[in-house]
């Protein structure tokens, strides 16, 4: 299992395990993560799973797909370090991976 740190706006941290080869955003839902709304289902067609990767972990996690970012321009308060839970595949590499709940979701 991989450990993934989901913090709110207002620093409150929780963590959970997740399975390799799930998502982050299926991490999320299947624990009761406020803020992740993941209206779609985890498909790409809205940026309700939307979600601020911590920037030690942006190399290991990269960078967005085009159709991706192309979902992101939906987003609220998008940033640099945006991106969509449903598209981060769980990796062994990304145990303690910290990601960080906007404000609101789109």
């Amino acid at each position: 299992m991989v450990k993934i740190i989901f913090r709110d706006h207002t620093g409150h941290d929780s963590e959970v395990e997740a399975e390799p080869g799930s998502t982050v955003m299926e991490a999320a839902i299947r624990n009761g993560i406020p803020g992740i709304l993941a209206e779609c289902g985890g498909a790409c067609a809205c940026a309700t799973c939307h979600v601020y990767v911590d920037e030690t972990f942006m190399p290991l996690v990269g960078e967005p797909e085009p159709m991706e970012e192309d979902m992101l321009d939906f987003a609220f308060d998008v940033r640099p370090n945006s991106r969509l839970s449903c598209q981060i595949r769980v990796r062994d590499n990304l145990d303690g991976l910290i990601v960080n709940t906007p404000q609101k979701q789109a």
